[in-house]
């Protein structure tokens, strides 16, 4: 059975369930996702390293988790499920920030074309990442977060704003 992912239009609006490869095919089906930032006790921030089986950005560092929700399922509810999948971390109290439009293409594999909400939450605990998602995990400060290649485009634009906007996670 294959994934089905909400297809929404520029308002947020949902449009219909598609299938999550069909909706990444050519310059992608604008559908919404979000963007969870892991925050540590101290301070740090947790980046994830996308699995090598990745279709899209493979190996590139990205935010704590980056997905989609179900249909239903607030950002909130579906960022703590993909924690507990990805990372088999208990998520509390997560906090909405904004959301942003991007379309970028991959190597001719496809595209995002998503409308992606940006949240966070904190957490002191051990990580355990799930190897068909993350090849791994590390911890850096906010301001050391910069605009390295290694890090996948939604990354980038989520951060420069969170730095721009002066935004506390």
């Amino acid at each position: 059975m294959t994934e089905k992912i909400v297809v929404v239009d520029e308002n947020d609006r949902e449009l219909c369930l598609e299938d999550k490869e069909k909706c990444h095919e050519g310059m992608g089906i604008l559908h919404r996702a979000f963007l969870l930032v892991l925050v540590r006790s101290d301070g740090k921030i947790v980046l994830a390293r996308r699995s090598k089986g990745k279709r899209l950005w493979p190996g590139c560092w990205d935010a704590t988790i980056a997905s989609h929700p179900f249909a239903g399922e607030s950002v909130e509810d579906a960022a703590a499920r993909r924690l507990g999948e990805e990372l088999g971390v208990e998520a509390r109290e997560i906090t909405y920030h904004f959301k942003f439009h991007y379309n970028i293409p991959y190597l001719g594999l496809g595209a995002e074309n998503e409308l992606c909400s940006v949240l966070s939450c904190r957490h002191g605990g051990t990580l355990r990442p799930n190897p068909a998602e993350v090849s791994e995990v590390r911890a850096v400060s906010i301001q050391d977060i910069g605009e390295s290649q290694d890090y996948s485009p939604w990354m980038k634009i989520a951060f420069r704003r969170i730095l721009a906007d002066k935004i506390i996670i």
